[in-house]
């Protein structure tokens, strides 16, 4: 495992982080984790040099941070830098504060939270997260011990993200969605060197684009890796981009596979700032170009949008989408994936259910037109339903 400097504190972070939001599930049901077996992919990790998890009060619907507590039971706990986060979005009051924290803190086993997160800020929750104090009401458990540092997690525009570090001094660090499809996306590169220069630390989520860029590509897109010397997965290609900024501090994965674990883990141990040659490079901008011709919807699969109030399966069908534009091109392939919507899409549950009402564009951290792209994939998909 590799380590690198978070941000000022004198302690060094693991190249990966365990991101907890798409641990193994029973059943389709993201509610249900696979105890056992997300157990031994997080004490695999952290048995190879990982020393930083991240979850949420809301990932897995609340059962997260739950397993959390239960695998870093028998010393893990001392090996292990915890972050969670508090989700304005459902605060009001400084009672809603207290009582989230405190359920957060039986939930995860432990005295204190090490990486403490504002959960997803963007105008308007930075504005409520003013009007309710809840900046000083940190400071008050950073002061009992309670809460060690104290950052936030992001999804707006760049203006906002540099408003948003501006207007307070004491954070330690930040978290923000990168890959090398959103360079220029919500705090993007831009956002990344202003948070390093001035001291945070820069952890990084959806590193793969919520597994999209780890999936097969098509035949083009191979074609350009296949001119590397060194040959990488496509999720490896991935992450190593990310890592070879020298301004991030932890790439976060959130792994569902023990194979995946042990991929991602052997992957960070040949990471570093700077690694990759300038021919690397064009290579990457070369895929990034050519994803961006085959229409790439920037979902990553998070839910949030979730549950739609007319039924409709937003992230299937987006994930279905995708891999629809990926095989352009390829008539057959394409015709495979239509049949496996109809296969995995029940009719109540399609696209063209969507009644436009917005709400989920409401809740995506991606802003993401959803009723637009809807009427695309009823389009492609329910042409002959």
């Amino acid at each position: 495992m590799k380590y690198r400097r978070f941000g000022k504190l004198d302690w060094k972070a693991s190249a990966l982080g365990f991101g907890c939001m798409r641990l193994p599930t029973v059943g389709g049901d993201r509610s249900n984790i696979n105890e056992d077996e997300a157990i031994k992919m997080i004490r695999h990790a952290i048995d190879h040099g990982l020393n930083y998890t991240d979850t949420a009060y809301v990932y897995h619907g609340g059962k997260s941070e739950v397993l959390i507590g239960k695998a870093l039971k028998e010393g893990y706990r001392e090996m292990v830098r915890v972050a969670t986060k508090m989700p304005i979005f459902r605060v009001n009051s400084k009672d809603d504060l207290d009582k989230i924290f405190n359920e957060q803190i039986t939930r995860l086993q432990t005295e204190h939270i090490d990486f403490y997160l504002l959960h997803g800020l963007n105008k308007g929750i930075w504005a409520k997260v003013q009007d309710l104090n809840v900046l000083e009401w940190a400071e008050n458990n950073i002061a009992e011990g309670r809460i060690k540092y104290l950052g936030f997690s992001f999804h707006d525009e760049y203006n906002v993200f540099k408003d948003i570090i501006d207007g307070y001094d004491g954070w330690t660090f930040c978290q923000i969605q990168y890959n090398y499809m959103d360079t220029e996306y919500q705090a993007g590169t831009e956002g990344l060197k202003y948070a390093s220069s001035k001291g945070l630390a820069v952890v990084v989520m959806e590193p793969i684009a919520g597994g999209m860029l780890a999936v097969t590509p098509p035949k083009e897109i191979q074609a350009i890796w296949d001119e590397a010397e060194i040959k990488r997965t496509p999720a490896e290609w991935a992450l190593q981009w990310v890592w070879n900024h020298p301004e991030v501090s932890v790439v976060l994965s959130g792994m569902s596979t023990m194979e995946q674990v042990v991929e991602n883990v052997e992957a960070a141990g040949r990471s570093g700032p700077n690694t990759l040659s300038r021919k690397e490079l064009e290579l990457v901008s070369r895929v990034r170009q050519k994803y961006l011709e085959y229409g790439f919807i920037g979902c990553t699969g998070c839910r949030y949008c979730m549950p739609c109030p007319q039924g409709v399966d937003i992230a299937e069908i987006f994930a279905l989408y995708n891999e629809y534009s990926k095989k352009r091109g390829d008539p057959n392939a394409q015709q495979e994936v239509v049949n496996k919507y109809g296969e995995m899409v029940a009719p109540e549950k399609g696209a063209k259910k969507c009644a436009k009402c917005r709400e989920c564009e409401e809740k995506c951290p991606q802003h993401l037109p959803v009723p637009t792209l809807m009427a695309r994939a009823a389009g492609i998909f329910e042409s002959s339903r």
